[in-house]
């Protein structure tokens, strides 16, 4: 998993919410298969955020593991709570070798001290090695999320943060909502591997290789694109219509 991860040739996630869409996205041939916690929340009928218990999401990562033969990496949010070991440990029995762990509290959206969030992915790291664990860590940075200011200091402080959790153990770092490309762009120049989330507005994937972006995911936008279509398939319905389009269409 770690050596898919290229600046210049980017590992591109279309991220999964079950065992069907993992098969799906193995079947078109990508090379590894990575979940997004609010598809995968919204599956077992909950919002993003912790609020799916850490048990039903751990067994979801379970299910797309068993299923697939590439590898699976978990958005595991903030580690619901557990300490690193027991997060790892939890983690590695689904068979993942790879999560997302993001630095802003579910709960109030507020930013995680730097120092802290970078104890917290070293002691993952940590976990990790003594688990005999290959574990690749994709830290999350939250302040284009989360942040308020001008944006040269939203981006100085981003920066600050992916090397700081470089220097903890992650493998690469996700700066979520970062679209602009000279913000893209300034980024992996300070950090290195960056994943940057695809969706209307952002670079397209070859401009995003060019910047030097390492992995590219689509967090909960192919789930949301899918509900959309099922939404219009049974708005088709309720009108008596057929809700497939008509061949050629």
């Amino acid at each position: 998993m770690r050596n898919l991860h290229v600046q210049g040739s980017p590992i591109v996630l279309p991220n999964a919410w079950d065992a069907a869409s993992a098969r799906a996205v193995e079947a078109a041939g990508f090379p590894a298969v990575a979940t997004g916690s609010a598809a995968v929340a919204a599956v077992l009928g909950y919002g993003d955020g912790h609020e799916a218990p850490a048990d039903e999401m751990f067994a979801a990562v379970a299910r797309i593991t068993r299923v697939v033969g590439v590898p699976v990496t978990a958005d595991i949010e903030r580690g619901y709570g557990l300490a690193p070991a027991e997060l790892v440990g939890r983690l590695l029995e689904t068979g993942a070798v790879g999560c997302n762990l993001e630095d802003s509290d579910p709960a109030t959206g507020a930013m995680i001290d730097p120092s802290e969030q970078a104890d917290f992915l070293a002691a993952v790291r940590a976990a990790a090695r003594d688990a005999g664990g290959d574990l690749v860590i994709n830290a999350r940075v939250d302040v284009f999320l989360q942040g308020e200011g001008p944006a040269e200091d939203l981006l100085a402080e981003a920066a600050d943060r992916g090397r700081r959790y470089r220097e903890a153990g992650a493998d690469c770092v996700y700066p979520i909502l970062a679209s602009d490309p000279k913000v893209i762009g300034a980024l992996v120049r300070e950090i290195g591997p960056v994943n940057v989330l695809f969706r209307p507005g952002v670079p397209s994937i070859a401009e995003l290789a060019a910047l030097g972006v390492a992995r590219i995911s689509f967090g909960a936008g192919l789930h949301q694109a899918a509900q959309e279509l099922t939404g219009r398939m049974l708005d088709a319905v309720a009108r008596g219509d057929s809700p497939f389009a008509a061949p050629g269409a």
